[in-house]
């Protein structure tokens, strides 16, 4: 097996993984759908669908096909949560037994319910699991600004592996062994981004938001400890640091999406205008239906739900969060 790291996914996230990979001496493969993205990166050294205006490492190289991957090393799964099955079914034939898969997206599979983490034990049972999740943007990474993350995995050893293949001194994975802890993280603060969104694009002042990333991690967290997590996990980077980013910054596609939400647009013409995913619209209702199963109470989490099923207008969700009853802080 060789010391190369494969990526599945050629988006913004996947890309700039692999310049992460390369400051670390990592060469990487990237699997990308489109053929025009595989031989731009491979004739250009730039993915100028995904990441423009990045120069790429010369030591990434892309592909269309799957099998190419298999004497890859290790591998970072960056498709899209509720693709991540098919994804993960696709490339089954490829993977040699004892490797190291990291899960890049975040999200909950609809209909099902299961992590990604669910879904990869089911689709690759010959992987060794991994999350990886943290307060970072895509452009950040690939212009090698600091950034921090937490990287899961109950193998120490693999955890290494990995750490060691996408690691410098401007990207810091900080190794855990709490998989649910920051999939859930990841998952939520999603959800959370976009009722962030909302309150800026009402105009609703600093003070709320900053009250509702404050409740929206207090959801966050009864949801992973129902589900088994460690609390001191959702303290971390792929709990509270995550939040804080993605809340914090219309870079992030989440927020993004609620602040135009939240100036009156409509997400049919939102999702329209866009070219990449916006996970927290499509994990919303499973978190909400992940919640009802666990008896967890998820009110900013509930409205946004409402809001992206058309079930609620923002306004109603807004006089609907406001009128609840007064309750202690840890509640």
């Amino acid at each position: 097996m060789s010391d190369i790291l494969g990526i599945i996914g050629a988006g913004a996230w996947g890309t700039a993984l692999a310049q992460a990979a390369a400051r670390a001496g990592t060469p990487s493969l990237i699997w990308a759908y489109e053929r025009e993205v595989a031989y731009a990166i491979n004739t250009a050294h730039e993915n100028s669908v995904f990441l423009p205006g990045v120069k790429l490492d010369a030591s990434i190289r892309a592909t269309n096909d799957p099998s190419a991957l298999s004497a890859c090393a290790a591998w970072l799964v960056v498709t899209p949560a509720q693709h991540m099955r098919a994804s993960l079914e696709g490339f089954a034939p490829h993977l040699r037994p004892g490797t190291p898969v990291a899960l890049c997206s975040k999200g909950i599979e609809r209909g099902s319910l299961k992590l990604m983490s669910e879904v990869l034990a089911e689709a690759l049972p010959q992987a060794i699991p991994a999350v990886l999740s943290g307060p970072s943007f895509a452009a950040d990474v690939a212009r090698s600004l600091p950034t921090a993350v937490t990287l899961a995995c109950a193998e120490e050893a693999a955890g290494q592996t990995l750490v060691a293949m996408i690691g410098s001194e401007s990207f810091r994975p900080y190794l855990a062994d709490d998989l649910i802890g920051a999939e859930i993280g990841g998952s939520v603060k999603n959800v959370l981004a976009i009722a962030a969104g909302i309150v800026e694009g009402r105009g609703l002042g600093k003070s709320a938001h900053a009250a509702l990333i404050a409740r929206g991690y207090a959801e966050m967290t009864r949801l992973a400890v129902a589900l088994g997590a460690k609390k001191d996990t959702l303290a971390g980077l792929c709990g509270l640091g995550d939040l804080v980013l993605t809340c914090s910054s219309p870079q992030s596609r989440n927020m993004s999406c609620g602040l135009a939400l939240g100036r009156g647009e409509t997400l049919e013409a939102i999702m329209a205008s866009r070219n990449s995913v916006t996970e927290g619209v499509a994990s919303a209702p499973a978190v909400m239906e992940l919640a009802a199963r666990h008896n967890v109470e998820m009110p900013i989490s509930a409205a946004v739900a409402g809001i992206v099923s058309g079930q609620i207008s923002v306004d109603a969700a807004i006089e609907g969060l406001l009128s609840r009853p007064f309750k202690t802080e840890g509640a």
